[in-house]
Order: structure tokens, then C-alpha cells, then sequence
């Protein structure tokens, strides 16, 4: 019986790639390549183009993507993205009328999703389009003098997280909605736990209360962008149509969703703010702020996150693939 032939790498050692660092994507090279925990999968030693050495790193497979003209489109719509969200308009692209944001600032575009970077990542045949053969890659200098904070996440939230993944993107399962217990009352039922902590009119309240308004804007707009997995669009359509009528209960994303689609925004805010403008001690205040709002809310997640996904009809996940 002939030896069994050992399965390669997907990607070698000296080939260009791009490699997923939190929500963006950057150039890199591979240096390296060896084999995971037990044998299992691969690891990959990366170097960043633009950076120095010290930031080399060993990512797994699924951070690393071909350096293919979709994927470098795939980059640079993520940048624009976040710059987008940051100015709070969409500078890439026209608004069409039924589409594009409405009066709650949403959009119906999201390049959220592992599920579209694989399917991006596969494509290698076919010529990009001139911006993405243009494609350039932010450079140290740059990274280093963006505001940086880093939010406590605990492990039973990531894998609640990665729980909500797979039901989406591979059980082709729904949060159901309108959620029983929406952002808007998560952020509530915070406020009247912590403003007993705070002297009325005090700096310190004032700042609790400007960071949450500020994240009650955030997640509105951050939703239809960058916060909903393909599978989660038509849904989304159907919920932006009923929250223009009149008679609609609902109005926005703020009462519709979740604690879902929340510790998404939670673990997307460090790259978002990252993309800000803000001084050393606003970017503190925020940290502050934030952390103590992530430990208060992993200790609630039971009671906020759904027991069970929703299983939608054929028709809608027909839908939900063709579009």
C-alpha cells in the first residue's frame, strides 16, 4: 500500500497574503508554517508590511486570505467602512432610494461575515476592479498613532459569540425578532444600576450618560453596516420597511435588536475607535466607561441573550442566499 500523501498548506512560506487583524485586513508575508495543537489545521507566522518585526505574529488559517484582487477590494470596503462610520455618512457610495439609510442612519450594506471573506477569498481567477489593483495597505506609522483601547471580553461571552456565529452563518438560523430584550432597554436596566454610583450633576454622570447615548448611536448605525452576517440581511430589510410606518411599534435597531448583535458591536469597538480623532484622555474617559459596562454585562448575559434561534421558512432562506 503506497504511503499516505501528507495534505499541504494552503499558503507557504515567502507568499504575499492578507491577514485579518480584529476587524481590518492588512498585507503581510508569511515567514513561516507549521502545524496546530495535536496536529490539527496550521499556524502561520506573519509579518505585516509597513511594521516592524516585533509585531510578527502566528495567526491560524482562518485569519489569512489570498492576495487576490477581491480580497484587496474586500480590504479596502472594510477601511471604508470604518472611515465611513466614523464621519457618519457613506462617502463610497450613492444612497438609492429604498436601500440606502434611513432616518435612523442605518445602511443595508455590511462587509461583516466570515461566510462572504471565504467566499472572497476563493475567487482568484478574474481581474478586480482599478481600486483594488490600486490597493494600499495602511503603514506602522499610522496604526501607532491611532487611539487604542482594549475592553474586557470574558471567554463565556466569546463563546456565546462563536455560538451565535455557527447558528447564523451555518444552522441558517435567525435571532428572533423584535428581541425580547432590546439594546434599548440592555442599556437602560445599566443606567439604573449605575447612576446610584454617580453624584447627580457630576462630571462622572454626565459622562456615563454621554457614553451611553453615544453607544445607542453607534449601534444604530454600526448595525446594516458591519454588525449582520449575510444570512441576516433579509431579515433586516424586512424590519427597516416596517420601521417607517406610522403604526410600527418599532422605529429603529436600538428597540429591534439585541444582546446578539450588542457583543458584536462590543468586540468590534476598539477597531472603531480606533478610527476616531480623539484626545488621550477622551479615549481614557471611553475605556473607563466601557470596561465597566462589558464586566456589567457579562454577568447578565443569561437573561439578555435568546435561549433559542429561530429556524425561518425555505422561502425566506432562498432569499437569503440569491440576494
Amino acid at each position: 500500500m503506497p504511503p499516505q500523501k501528507q495534505p499541504q498548506p494552503p499558503f507557504h512560506s515567502g507568499e504575499r497574503v492578507l491577514c485579518f487583524h480584529m476587524e481590518m485586513l492588512y498585507e503581510a508575508k508569511v515567514l513561516d508554517v507549521q502545524t496546530g495543537e495535536n496536529g490539527e489545521g496550521w499556524l502561520f507566522k506573519i509579518h505585516y508590511k509597513g511594521w516592524k518585526s516585533s509585531w510578527d505574529d502566528w495567526v491560524p488559517q482562518d485569519r489569512i486570505r489570498k492576495f487576490t484582487d477581491e480580497n484587496k477590494e474586500l480590504a479596502s470596503q472594510l477601511l471604508a467602512q470604518y472611515k465611513s462610520l466614523q464621519s457618519g455618512k457613506n462617502a463610497k457610495q450613492p444612497v438609492k432610494k429604498g436601500t440606502g439609510r434611513g432616518a435612523n442612519g442605518s445602511d443595508m450594506s455590511s462587509a461583516r461575515g466570515s461566510e462572504e471573506r471565504t467566499a472572497a477569498a476563493t475567487t482568484s481567477n478574474s481581474r478586480g476592479p482599478r481600486r483594488a489593483r490600486d490597493f494600499e495597505l495602511e503603514n506602522e506609522d499610522s496604526f501607532m498613532n491611532r487611539p487604542s483601547i482594549r475592553l474586557p471580553i470574558p471567554d463565556h461571552v466569546k463563546a456565546l459569540l462563536v455560538d451565535d456565529w455557527e447558528n447564523v452563518t451555518k444552522n441558517n438560523q435567525l435571532v428572533p425578532l423584535p428581541h425580547v430584550h432590546p439594546v434599548d432597554e440592555i442599556l437602560n436596566d445599566y443606567l439604573a444600576h449605575e447612576r446610584p454610583n454617580r453624584e447627580p450633576g457630576s462630571a462622572s454622570m454626565d459622562v456615563l450618560e454621554e457614553i451611553m447615548s453615544g453607544l445607542r448611536e453607534y449601534f444604530d448605525k454600526a448595525l446594516g453596516r458591519i454588525l449582520l452576517y449575510k444570512f441576516e440581511r433579509a431579515q433586516y430589510v424586512e424590519l427597516y420597511r416596517e420601521w417607517q410606518k406610522p403604526e410600527s411599534k418599532h422605529k429603529s435597531a436600538i428597540d429591534t435588536y439585541g444582546a446578539e448583535h450588542l457583543a458584536r458591536l462590543l468586540v468590534s469597538m476598539p477597531e472603531l475607535i480606533a478610527q476616531t480623532n480623539m484626545d488621550n484622555q477622551s479615549v481614557k474617559k471611553l475605556r473607563d466607561e466601557l470596561s465597566k459596562f462589558c464586566i456589567w454585562f457579562s454577568r447578565h448575559v443569561t437573561k439578555y441573550f435568546v435561549s433559542e434561534y429561530e429556524t425561518p421558512s425555505q422561502e425566506y432562506v432562498d432569499q437569503a442566499k440569491n440576494n
